[in-house]
């Protein structure tokens, strides 16, 4: 499974979330709360109750008919208790006998003896719409707050251990140990500036890097690695940016994909020969070392292209500064490597 797919499936579960979020608690329990029909008696709130059995009492002695109460009450488990809860609260002599007859037909002729009586106190339903739009509002900060974390998450575990360890670096220790001067501990033995710009099909720059008395010491560059669709300009997906050390068997790439590109497992791996994978973001840092020389590559311009092709597949401009370093200690500790390469590069 791609990342693309990862993140619709992320969104998809999110979206679910927030919708029986606001189905159940806005609308459900706030909004238009569910209303019960075919309820009985014993179901209503407790000052109902009261009114309902003042009311039957009331009827019972203008008609003393038994079986209209016992009918009114048939459906009432323990409706001797709310009886005489109520009559052990009435305001006067004559209601409260009123409703201790009740509780005699009811109780089997002992009235409200031995009856225990319930609390009158009415307790909140918990339907208040403030309070569930609160909890509304809480359940999606936290899906939001989730899914963030989950996507950045994914985002940078994506990407390659020496990647994710290659730390920008303002000079090697080499160099710090050797220069005498603070300015000359910060200031590499060369730097430049390469700007692709959608059209230039052909783009592949390369540099010389010299020390301070004109020696070649190595190059470097920057030049299309791939490119996405069949468009003319060409669509570019990733660049190359390497490293080559006239005193190393080896020339050191890395390969700058854009975000479509780098989240795409096909494409990751059709690229992954030509070098290390890096996604490719604003100020990020490429570190590129070989046995004398280390070279900063900072995007410091970068802008996506905009068409039919796939959201971030493409840059439409593309900035690097390239920045050198010699490794001259290390490179006098190693002085055979040295004598070895010369011979080769003789021969």
């Amino acid at each position: 499974m791609d990342k693309n797919q990862t993140r619709l499936i992320i969104f998809v579960v999110v979206a679910f979330i927030i919708g029986w979020a606001i189905g159940l608690f806005l609308f459900g329990w706030g909004i238009w709360p569910v209303e019960y029909t075919g309820a009985g008696p014993e179901n209503l709130s407790l000052d109902d109750q009261k009114i309902y059995l003042v009311s039957l009492a009331d009827l019972y002695s203008f008609d003393n008919n038994n079986d209209r109460v016992k009918n009114a009450l048939r459906n009432w488990p323990n409706a001797e208790q709310a009886i005489c809860s109520f009559a052990s609260e009435s305001q006067t002599q004559a209601q409260e006998s009123r409703l201790e007859s009740l509780a005699v037909i009811v109780n089997n002729g002992q009235g409200c003896t031995g009856v225990e009586t319930i609390a009158t106190v009415e307790e909140s339903d918990g339907r208040n719409p403030f309070f569930w739009v609160l909890v509304f509002g809480l359940l999606i900060l936290l899906a939001i707050v989730l899914a963030a974390i989950f996507l950045v998450w994914q985002r940078r575990g994506g990407r390659s251990p020496s990647a994710a360890s290659s730390e920008p670096i303002s000079a090697p220790p080499s160099v710090l140990e050797a220069s005498e001067s603070t300015a000359e501990q910060v200031t590499p033995i060369a730097r430049f500036e390469t700007t692709y710009v959608r059209g230039h099909d052909t783009y592949d720059d390369s540099f010389s890097i010299e020390n301070i008395e004109g020696d070649f010491l190595g190059e470097c560059g920057v030049g299309i690695s791939d490119t996405i669709g069949t468009d003319s300009p060409k669509s570019v997906s990733a660049f190359e940016v390497w490293l080559f050390d006239k005193n190393d068997i080896r020339t050191v790439t890395k390969v700058i994909m854009s975000d479509h590109a780098f989240f795409d497992d096909a494409i990751k791996a059709k690229l992954a020969p030509k070098g290390e994978p890096v996604l490719g973001r604003p100020n990020e840092t490429i570190v590129l070392e070989t046995a004398s020389l280390i070279v900063n590559a900072e995007i410091t311009e970068m802008e996506y292209g905009s068409g039919t092709l796939p959201p971030q597949s493409f840059f439409e401009r593309f900035t690097v500064e390239l920045s050198a370093w010699a490794k001259e200690g290390e490179l006098e500790e190693q002085s055979d490597i040295r004598s070895r390469v010369d011979e080769m590069l003789e021969f």
